[in-house]
């Protein structure tokens, strides 16, 4: 039980990295006391993410403030069926950003401290008890709220029996140092049902060298690893990839793509970011809508009176993904290599792929290239 000399906060949040991060600077913003567990010694060890951020959120949060040497600007999509064919997408003022992600997630946890929010590395969260100013959490302290963003096994969603993400994509991607690729300025995504059953491969040029990555259906009763060695073998010289070469990082882990969970929230207790299943179903991309819903569940943590309020705002703010869970759906079940060998270049296609990748701003002026496999 709290006593005196127990530390209280406005919020203690679970897990710094981008739903967890904005909710705790906005919190800020607005003057309340925020207190962030991270059970990793480093925020940059141990990642799950691609740290691929779309424009949207390079532009219109804090990560425009990220340093130049930390992202590297890309462009264009290329996109290629199954037989290696490709085509060129891009649309105007769009792009994406990769990211030195490990040293992104550092820059983070640093924002935050400098913004005045209390970051406990490694510290893990275990439970909390109910009092009357709200939770206790032991050796922390006291809030009223508490905030889980802490990944898609959330240990708080576990603890107070909110729903929890059951479907998921499991992704392993590969980094290599010091690799320029033939076309650095160019995301390139691999359609194969083969490597990458009810999701994509990709190669994508960082700040630092090359990620390529590969993401399929996860099935818990027949689990498997992506064959990444394999896919790599299959299309990594026609990117400019050196054959076998050894990767220096590894990250891999599970992705949730079955859109919100429910409940998201009780009395007092919300998940955000991965935790709430807040990642797109189709592109798999979470960052974005993980620091939006975070950002927005911070600034009605600020004017909440504890009625509710804001565990109604965070229900109401997470984005449903309507169609994007019924095109999920549809790759999970319908997935076949040769309607993506046939169309690949037809207007249809490059259509619903500019609005997965743009998110609809392709225009009927959008630069087109075609090229044939190797």
């Amino acid at each position: 039980m709290a006593n005196n000399s127990t530390p209280h906060y406005d919020a203690i949040i679970v897990g710094s990295s981008f739903g967890g991060a904005a909710c705790a600077l906005a919190a800020r913003e607005a003057g309340l006391r925020v207190c962030v567990l991270e059970r990793k010694h480093d925020p940059g060890e141990r990642l799950h993410t691609t740290g691929i951020i779309v424009k949207e959120a390079a532009e219109d949060t804090a990560l425009k403030d990220l340093p130049a040497n930390l992202v590297r600007r890309i462009d264009k999509v290329r996109l290629y069926s199954p037989n290696l064919r490709s085509a060129l997408l891009s649309a105007p003022g769009y792009f994406f950003l990769t990211t030195d992600t490990p040293n992104v997630m550092r820059w983070l946890a640093q924002r935050q401290r400098d913004a005045g929010v209390e970051l406990r590395l490694g510290h893990s969260f275990q439970a909390a008890q109910r009092t009357d100013a709200g939770w206790h959490v032991d050796g922390v302290g006291t809030a009223r709220y508490l905030i889980g963003a802490d990944g898609a096994r959330s240990r708080v969603a576990e603890r107070f029996g909110l729903g929890r993400p059951r479907r998921f994509l499991y992704g392993i991607e590969y980094e290599f140092d010091g690799i320029a690729l033939h076309e650095p300025d160019t995301l390139h995504c691999f359609i194969t049902r083969q490597f990458a059953p009810g999701y994509i491969g990709w190669v994508a040029q960082t700040p630092t060298g090359v990620q390529a990555g590969l993401a399929m259906r996860y099935d818990p009763a027949a689990a498997r690893a992506p064959d990444i060695v394999g896919f790599l073998d299959r299309v990594g010289g026609l990117v400019g990839l050196p054959a076998r070469r050894r990767a220096d990082a590894v990250r891999a882990g599970l992705i949730p793509c079955g859109g919100p969970v429910a409940p998201l929230a009780c009395d007092g207790v919300i998940l955000t970011g991965d935790a709430a299943g807040i990642v797109s179903p189709v592109t798999a991309g979470g960052i974005h809508s993980a620091w939006r819903h975070g950002w927005l569940v911070g600034r009605a943590l600020a004017g909440a009176a504890g009625d509710g309020a804001a565990e109604e705002i965070a229900i109401g703010q997470a984005p449903r993904f309507r169609s994007k869970r019924l095109l999920r759906w549809a790759f999970d079940h319908a997935q076949m290599d040769w309607p993506f060998d046939l169309l690949l270049r037809t207007a249809p296609l490059r259509w619903a792929a500019e609005r997965i990748y743009f998110h609809k701003r392709g225009t009927a002026g959008t630069k087109q290239s075609e090229s044939n496999a190797a």
